[in-house]
């Protein structure tokens, strides 16, 4: 079997995990299956801001049962969290170079409502694919693989791990004076801050 690269779902991915994806040929397959673990990239994602790195974290439905697979998991819409997260991306990035040339396309995941934070990722992933003009094609588990064959990166990218991204090289960002360069955020941060050239910084 042709391995693949195994790469979780993330909210507004860092800048490591395209990294990756630019960096192999691998057909490209997004786990769906594993339990979902907490505190990680799958609902938080980090911003640069006037104040330094900001986390963006959705709020999820907590059930009973203390195992439920990522594709099952709800989004929390007791607050408003929607309006203040497209608000802190509009304040960190409005007057980034690019940030009005992607405004609309991505307006509507703080307008409209994702049942399943599975699909909520997976849309933002596939619009980012789009607008960094990064050509692959998103398979999805069937089951949830243990298997060694696979380029496995599930647990690899983590808030609370080394950012895999070695001697980043620094890109222009708009509180670059006030912070020094700031790596691995979120790669709406590179999109926003470097547009069409974020592709060929991967």
């Amino acid at each position: 079997m042709e391995s693949q690269l195994l790469l979780p779902a993330f909210y507004l991915p860092p800048v490591s995990y395209f990294h990756i994806i630019q960096q192999s040929e691998q057909p490209l397959i997004v786990e769906r299956f594993e339990h979902f673990p907490k505190q990680t990239y799958r609902t938080r994602a980090k911003i640069a801001t006037a104040n330094g790195v900001l986390d963006l974290i959705v709020p999820i439905i907590h059930g009973r049962k203390e195992h439920v697979p990522m594709k099952d998991i709800r989004i929390n819409y007791d607050f408003n969290w929607q309006r203040l997260h497209w608000l802190s991306i509009q304040t960190a990035y409005r007057s980034s170079a690019y940030f009005e040339y992607y405004e609309d396309d991505f307006v509507r995941f703080y307008e409209q409502k994702h049942d399943f934070l599975f699909d909520f990722n997976i849309e933002q992933l596939q619009l980012l694919l789009k607008c960094m003009k990064i050509n692959r094609s998103l398979g999805f588990t069937e089951t949830y693989t243990s298997r060694v064959e696979h380029l496995d990166y599930r647990e690899a990218i983590h808030p609370k791990k080394p950012s895999l991204l070695m001697n980043p090289e620094p890109y222009y960002q708009v509180f670059k004076d006030k912070h020094g360069f700031l790596p691995d955020l979120s790669v709406v941060d590179l999109l926003f801050n470097q547009g069409p050239q974020s592709k060929s910084y991967l």
